[in-house]
């Protein structure tokens, strides 16, 4: 692939200059909120050298489990892993499943967080036949019997089902055709045997969380034109609702009410829960060292201008990560050139950088969240009526500086991710 690599990032450069841009990537962001490829480099880089010192870190405590004259090696981290979590925090997620029965967590938990944070309702309708059997269709009110819209779950994997979880909006809110909000959230669960309980991971418990903010998001548009309504947002922009909606996962008061043990009624333990908290910006240097590594390789590549000649791909990937302090090679990138699906061919082109972004605005949304008391309808109501419900209406950082009161801050982000010490 590196030939392909070198015509489509020569190709687009040809096609910025032509369109009045100085390169693919300002062409790119100037219809985001970051706006410029510059705005991207700093936020990257003011990251960057905290995750490779962290990463650092955590590969000497890999070293640790070795036998004299072994070497970390990338492939060696997964398991080396789990094996230092499990002996610093003695946390097994295996053992959690018990407390994410399905229904528990769609109805006690996802649900419920909802209804006190936004005072909407979420009812079953047998009566309405979905496009599978397994998918579920409910009736979405407000608090004063309002219709909200419909959301369908679609939870289970098939064969006919591509992989991975998603939200899509099935008819978009319209006030110019008065139309309501039809949502579908889908993950890829594996469906149990008949009369088994559908027992989550704790990553499907977070998934879960996760496109329901998206799901929200959708829900709660309140504009004249489909093409501004939920998600309809910018890309860098698009993630952070489903990130700020994970919050509730784990808050005390939502887990307390949805995390029990399918067989013995038992709540999750509390002092499972404080080792799990422990453990949260455990491996953040690596994981985010990898991320940065791609959605820099990301940015290097379609800053290219019309004129640069690049000829030996390896080459240059291992300059562009060398100039930031990400060329560990027992911490490569996410994704590299040859096949870096999302830049070249999955519409992520000088973008993959959004999920970072977005999770600026979500860590501060969080903090702003606990500083004013958490899960109130208050706050529910601030949220929805100044940013969930103005989609693509209004410039996404304007409606954050109404929610917010000012810009976001980055602080917030590398204290969640260990970056700050």
């Amino acid at each position: 692939n590196r030939d392909l690599v070198l015509e489509i990032t020569r190709l687009r450069a040809e096609r910025a200059r032509l369109l009045g841009f100085d390169t693919h990537a300002a062409y790119v962001t100037v219809d985001q909120t970051a706006r410029t490829p510059e705005a991207v480099a700093d936020m990257l880089g003011r990251l960057a050298p905290a995750a490779a010192r962290n990463a650092r870190a955590e590969q000497a405590d890999l070293q640790a489990q070795l036998a004299e004259g072994e070497t970390v090696e990338a492939w060696d981290w997964a398991h080396l892993t789990s094996a230092v979590r499990a002996e610093k925090f003695d946390v097994d997620f295996a053992a959690m499943r018990p407390y994410f029965e399905a229904e528990r967590v769609l109805q006690d938990g996802v649900f419920y967080a909802a209804n006190r944070l936004y005072g909407i309702r979420f009812t079953e309708r047998p009566d309405l036949v979905a496009y599978h059997p397994d998918a579920r269709v409910f009736e979405a009110r407000n608090e004063d019997g309002s219709e909200l819209g419909l959301y369908i779950l679609d939870l289970y994997t098939r064969d006919s089902k591509r992989g991975g979880a998603w939200m899509n909006p099935l008819v978009s809110q319209s006030a110019l055709l008065d139309t309501p909000t039809v949502v579908v959230n889908n993950l890829n669960v594996p469906k149990p045997a008949a009369g088994e309980p559908t027992l989550l991971t704790y990553d499907e418990t977070n998934t879960l969380f996760h496109e329901f903010g998206h799901a929200l998001h959708g829900l709660f548009a309140r504009v004249t034109y489909p093409r501004f309504a939920g998600t309809n947002v910018f890309r860098d922009f698009v993630e952070f609702p489903s990130q700020v909606n994970e919050m509730w996962m784990l808050w005390p008061e939502v887990l307390e009410n949805y995390a029990v043990h399918h067989r013995t009624g038992e709540r999750m333990p509390q002092d499972l829960v404080d080792r799990l908290h422990a453990s949260e910006s455990f491996n953040e240097g690596f994981a985010t060292s990898e991320y940065l590594a791609a959605a820099l390789l990301d940015q290097a590549w379609h800053r290219i201008t019309a004129d640069d000649e690049v000829t030996d791909v390896a080459a240059f990937e291992a300059q562009a990560l060398a100039s930031v302090g990400l060329d560990n090679p027992a911490v490569p990138p996410r994704y590299a050139s040859t096949y870096f699906a999302h830049t070249f061919s999955g519409g992520y082109d000088a973008g993959y950088y959004s999920y970072i972004w977005s999770e600026v605005l979500d860590a501060d949304t969080v903090e702003w969240f606990r500083e004013n008391g958490g899960l109130t309808r208050e706050n529910g109501d601030r949220f929805r009526a100044r940013l969930l419900g103005v989609g693509g209406s209004k410039d996404p950082l304007e409606a954050y500086r109404d929610f917010r009161g000012r810009d976001a801050e980055i602080e917030p982000l590398l204290k969640r991710r260990g970056l700050d010490r």
